[in-house]
């Protein structure tokens, strides 16, 4: 909780916000730079009304547009403009940058390396779990 006040309230977010960039990111790390609501609901911490508006906000700021779902002409995708993509990218570097100074000089080379295989473990594991209204399935 700590690093992440200290990530949010450095000044490398604008014009847009820690969550968005959270979108930003979760689409550019698509292999087809978008993603059904749902699909990108799994990777964000907000709820899936809150991320409808968040999109819409991001759609009209030229980050992201929602287009008919190729898979399913019923169904929309949110995907990542060239704009967003721009965007995402000269904010990632600053967060990587940010990242590097805050935990990189606290953890060596094999700390961080442990890190990374305990975070990922983890995201596999959670990637297989639903959150529903009633809980954790």
């Amino acid at each position: 909780m700590t690093l992440m006040r200290r990530f949010t309230a450095e000044d490398i977010w604008k014009p847009i916000g820690v969550r968005e960039y959270d979108v930003l990111f979760t689409l550019s790390s698509s292999p087809t730079r978008a993603l059904r609501l749902h699909e990108l609901n799994e990777g964000i911490l907000l709820s899936q009304p809150s991320l409808s508006r968040m999109c819409d906000r991001l759609t009209t700021m030229g980050y992201v547009v929602r287009q008919s779902d190729p898979s399913d002409k019923r169904g929309t995708v949110i995907c990542l403009t060239e704009a967003g993509a721009e965007l995402q990218k000269s904010i990632g570097r600053k967060h990587a940058t940010q990242i590097a100074r805050l935990v990189g000089g606290a953890l060596d080379g094999h700390e961080l390396a442990e890190l990374d295989r305990l975070c990922t473990k983890l995201r596999k594991t959670q990637a297989g779990l639903r959150i529903t209204q009633a809980g954790i399935e």
